[in-house]
């Protein structure tokens, strides 16, 4: 009895590892496979809504299309049907990809008079 206990109790160090060692695969597996991506596409996203400005053409997350009229910090202004002149305001956050970027290259108003 005496040397079952003394065996169970003297491992060797490179037993610890191998059973260290399955799990440290793993989370490197997972980093690269889901971790990482996800990063990539977060600040993606981020730069995409720091990115928008009046004139450009968006879808939000929940599907309405619309052409941005307006753009605050944290809300922006989408012109979603010229006939009747129809606005709706959206959280920036909502906005799911941009169809088409305006072409027009001068400072929003907004930013102009903060910078002077």
């Amino acid at each position: 009895m005496f040397f079952l206990l003394e065996a169970a109790g003297k491992q060797s160090p490179g037993g610890m590892l191998s059973l260290l060692l399955p799990f440290i695969l793993m989370f490197v597996v997972m980093y690269f496979l889901i971790l990482r991506p996800q990063k990539k596409r977060e600040r993606e996203r981020k730069e995409l809504l720091s990115r928008i400005k009046k004139n450009d053409r968006v879808v939000t997350v929940g599907g309405v299309h619309g052409v941005i009229t307006s753009v605050r910090e944290n809300e922006v202004i989408l012109r979603i049907d010229d006939s009747k002149d129809v606005r709706i305001k959206v959280d920036r956050s909502s906005i799911g990809t941009v169809l088409e970027v305006s072409h027009n290259t001068e400072e929003p108003k907004e930013i102009a008079k903060e910078s002077k």
